[in-house]
């Protein structure tokens, strides 16, 4: 256990603990992920806030926004842009806004799991079980159950000679561990922020929060970021707190043939998609063309995204699609596209999509371990 001490401040007092800097911190991290990275945007949301509710008088000390913006440049959180007219994101505050992601979403999880996903199956594998069987050619001898063993023996021999038998040999079992090569698709049509709902700030957190946890828990995992909208595309990690949602259609197609694509270059025991959208498929490449209907279930465009899950399905790939839209129009969708896969589906909630995807992938219920 460590101890950290330091002089006692007395604005913890008024602040549940946190310095003002860490008050205001935690704040300006949540509007940075609305803000889509735009700093400038998030400190003038800081600023409204501040003059509606007085947040900075709480702080005995006059502690203002012009000391926590200097404080920001100072601990390397932003930086004055090519401009020198305002500021812009650091690494590290990217860094800290995964990383805050994942604790936002796994406080509210069950605590346990992690580290590796485990399958229902039982062999060669990392874990040691309570269990033990019979020692076959090929078992791991580290694995040998000694205590097991000599009393199996000592039932054959006497107190003058040991016989020792290949019969005699027991060995733990263990349980199966396999990696994961995951693409995570997400949807930026115009939908997402439609009807006076943000729903892309959620998908990003999850988004920001999955990378996180991959590269620090699941280091033989790997994770790649695929957003579609007119087109579909790969971004980088480092891209996920700049997503915005455009004036785009929902191009659900070619979204799963570049997440496929991907996966097919990947030599992994389990290869899976997940997809965060909120709308029905509406268009479509044909003919080097964007082909596009808004109005109901196109028969055309949903044939092509049927076929685009069959090759998935082919290719091993399970498709797990979380809605995050409770439209029941859009079921018969979902459950056309779940069953051409033979997937998984989701009717998430913005508040528990995180939940959702978290379990699911650690979880890791697939059984076809190579």
């Amino acid at each position: 256990m460590h101890f950290k001490y330091f002089e006692w401040d007395e604005r913890f007092a008024k602040t549940n603990g946190k310095s003002p800097f860490d008050t205001l911190w935690d704040l300006f991290q949540q509007l940075l992920t609305i803000s889509s990275g735009e700093v400038k945007q998030a400190l003038k949301w800081l600023t409204d806030l501040d003059n509606e509710y007085d947040i900075t008088g709480q702080f005995d000390d006059g502690y203002s926004l012009g000391d926590f913006i200097e404080e920001l440049k100072e601990r390397g959180y932003i930086e004055n842009d090519d401009g020198g007219a305002g500021f812009i994101m650091t690494k590290k505050t990217e860094r800290s806004l995964r990383k805050r992601s994942l604790e936002e979403i796994f406080k509210d999880l069950e605590k346990g799991g992690v580290g590796s996903h485990k399958t229902p199956h039982t062999g060669k594998g990392l874990e040691r079980q309570p269990e033990t069987r019979k020692w076959t050619q090929g078992d791991d001898i580290g694995q040998i159950d000694s205590v097991g063993t000599m009393l199996n023996m000592l039932n054959h021999s006497s107190i003058d000679a040991f016989n020792l038998q290949e019969d005699d040999l027991e060995v733990y079992e263990t349980d199966h561990y396999t990696s994961n090569a995951t693409v995570l698709l997400i949807d930026l049509s115009h939908s997402m922020i439609l009807y006076g709902e943000d729903r892309i700030t959620p998908a990003k957190k999850v988004a920001m929060a999955l990378s996180e946890l991959i590269m620090n828990n699941y280091a033989k995992d790997s994770l790649d970021i695929v957003a579609f909208g007119n087109e579909a595309w790969k971004i980088s990690v480092d891209d996920l707190p700049y997503l915005k949602v455009g004036p785009y259609h929902t191009n659900t197609k070619q979204g799963l043939e570049v997440a496929r694509h991907i996966l097919q270059r990947k030599k992994y025991a389990n290869k899976q998609i997940f997809m965060i959208t909120d709308g029905k498929p509406s268009c479509m490449i044909e003919n080097g063309k964007l082909y596009k209907n808004s109005f109901g279930l196109d028969r055309k465009i949903v044939n092509k995204v049927l076929d685009e899950a069959v090759k998935c399905r082919r290719d091993q790939i399970t498709i797990t699609t979380f809605m995050i839209a409770q439209d029941p129009y859009l079921q018969s969708f979902v459950r056309e596209m779940t069953e051409a896969n033979k997937g998984k589906a989701y009717f998430a909630s913005l508040d528990n999509l995180g939940g959702y995807i978290f379990e699911d992938y650690i979880r890791n219920r697939k059984k076809n371990v190579k």
